[in-house]
Order: structure tokens, then C-alpha cells, then sequence
């Protein structure tokens, strides 16, 4: 089983031995809730019909990735939502993942091992939390945002991309007038002009894959298309793909296929025979592999690249 607890969300998904998944379950509670892990877990197991102690393994990843009960062992979301995109997604080169409280941009290779990431996790501008502060402020439901911006013609100009500051920005493009599905058109625009600011720090590359629960968003995949100026492809169950890649990593570690070697902990260390520190790279563990940006998991595949599911 993966779990992955992120900031607004609570998602969980079993396995079975060939890596196909059995159940998947996205639960939302709040922030970082642990009633909402727990609501996943427990629908996920009665789901599947398993029960917890038949589990051959528990990954944990996300923003509350510590809080999960019981955890084999955790991965950063980075290193789990390029091994989940990578299965539901063979051929994928780069994945862009908005969230509740963040987005991230990671360029992965054909085995869904990281080749650089970039990651917006200080500010909730262009996010989730961002889209529920325009809807606030235009006085219509979430639901309906994706047709009310996919309406809109006139591009405003949107200063501010701060969450805080956004509705009264808003709120003043409506008292001079401005029609509202041309704010939130202009506003999905500035949040996919400001993606790529994500994307220009790994560079581009195609095919790409929008996850996260924002991908759920048929305006922000068309204006980010738009910006990219190519196709975006959104998988079946883009907010899952963190827990999937975490349960297919606990399943190749039980089938002998995956190996964690360590953690990257300096951005610029490519492991050329010294790290920052003075310190040889056999002195960390991680010996002679490829360059991982920080705090990403390395890990190696003793299987093809054609091991997916």
C-alpha cells in the first residue's frame, strides 16, 4: 500500500503482486489531517478486502508522510509521483503537479527516476487554495470556474499572483467593470505563465503529464497547454499518482527489484568523488550514481525498462 498524505488530501492505493492496482481511495479533510489518512486507509483496505496486517509493505509519502501509522518506510512525493506517472504514463518526460499548497515541476526518465526538480512549496499562488480564492471572490462555485474562464476573450492584466492579495485585486477588476469570465481567464493565464517559471528551472520536454488535484481543472490543463504550446495529457486519476508510485516502490523492495541507496542532500553534488562537505561519496552511501537534486530518494531498478505494470 502507498499513502499520501499532502497538504490538503489524504490518498491511499493497494496493489497487487503484478503492480496493478487493487483499490484507490482520495479522501479530503483538511489540512494535513490525520482523521483523513486514517478515513483513506481504512477505506482502501475495506475496499480491496484486505486486511492491514496482509499487507506486504506501507510506503509513506507527502507533506505528512511522518504522521502515517505504521509506515515501512517513507519517500519524498517527488520521487513517488515520477514512479507513479511513469507507470500510468510510459514515455512521460515531465510532470507537472498542482496541489492543495503547491506545484512542482519534475523532469523524469524512462524509468521514472528524477532527472531535476522544481518546487513552489512557499507560497499558495497558482495552487489549489489559489482557484478557491477566485472562485471566493467572484462569487461562483469551484465547479463552475472551468467554464467561466474557458468563456472569457479580454486578457487583464493580474498583478498579483499572492493568494492573499489576489481577491482584492480581483474584487477592484469588478468595480471598473471587468467581466468575470475574462478575470478568470486572465488569472488562469498568469497561473500557467507562472508554472512555467517551474518548468524553465528543469527545462522542457515532452510528453508531459499535469497531476495533482488541480489537473482535475479542464481550464488550468487548456491554459497551461496554451503557455506551453503542446499537449498536456491528464491521467484517469491524476491525484493518485504520488500513492501509486509509492506502493509500486514498496513492491519492487519486497520483490528485490528496488534498492534505496540513499539520500541526495546537496543540490549541486553530482557525485563526482567529493561532496561539499569534504566527505567522499562512499562516506553517504550513495557510491557512484546519477545526480539527484535535494532530498530526493535514490534508488535503483535491477529490471528493464519495461517493468511496468
Amino acid at each position: 500500500m502507498g499513502v499520501d498524505l499532502g497538504s490538503t488530501t489524504a490518498k491511499a492505493v493497494i496493489v497487487d503482486g503484478t503492480g496493478a492496482i487493487v483499490a484507490h481511495r482520495v479522501v479530503q479533510m483538511g489540512a494535513v489531517s490525520r482523521r483523513g489518512v486514517t478515513a483513506a486507509i481504512e477505506d482502501v483496505l475495506r475496499e480491496s478486502g484486505v486486511e492491514r496486517g496482509d499487507l506486504g509493505v506501507v510506503i509513506a509519502t507527502g507533506y505528512g508522510r511522518r504522521l502515517v501509522p505504521d509506515a515501512t518506510r517513507t519517500f519524498t512525493e517527488i520521487t513517488c509521483h515520477a514512479r507513479g506517472v511513469a507507470a500510468m504514463s510510459p514515455g512521460t518526460s515531465l510532470v507537472i503537479d498542482i496541489g492543495g499548497q503547491d506545484s512542482k515541476a519534475i523532469r523524469i526518465d524512462s524509468l521514472g527516476l528524477v532527472d531535476d526538480f522544481a518546487m513552489n512549496d512557499r507560497c499558495a499562488s497558482g495552487t489549489g487554495r489559489f482557484f478557491d480564492v477566485l472562485a471566493r471572490a467572484l462569487e461562483c462555485r469551484l465547479e463552475d470556474l472551468d467554464d467561466l474562464a474557458l468563456a472569457g476573450s479580454d486578457d487583464l492584466e493580474v498583478s498579483s499572483m499572492c493568494a492573499t492579495f489576489a481577491e482584492t485585486e480581483i474584487i477592484s477588476l469588478l468595480a471598473e467593470g471587468s467581466v468575470p469570465a475574462d478575470i478568470a481567464a486572465s488569472v488562469h493565464r498568469a497561473v500557467a505563465a507562472r508554472t512555467l517559471g517551474l518548468v524553465a528551472q528543469v527545462g522542457r520536454a515532452n510528453p508531459v503529464v499535469m497531476t495533482g488535484g488541480v489537473a482535475h481543472s479542464r481550464a488550468a490543463v487548456h491554459f497551461l497547454a496554451k503557455a506551453l504550446g503542446t499537449e498536456v495529457s491528464v491521467p484517469r486519476e491524476p491525484q493518485i499518482t504520488g500513492a501509486y508510485g509509492a506502493a509500486l516502490l514498496g513492491l519492487e523492495s519486497l520483490q528485490g527489484e528496488t534498492t534505496v541507496i540513499g539520500h541526495a542532500v546537496e543540490r549541486e553534488h553530482r557525485h563526482t568523488g567529493q561532496l561539499a562537505n569534504g566527505h567522499d561519496c562512499t562516506t553517504c552511501s550513495l557510491g557512484q550514481a546519477k545526480y539527484q537534486p535535494i532530498d530526493v530518494e535514490l534508488w535503483t531498478a535491477s529490471v528493464a525498462a519495461d517493468r511496468r505494470p
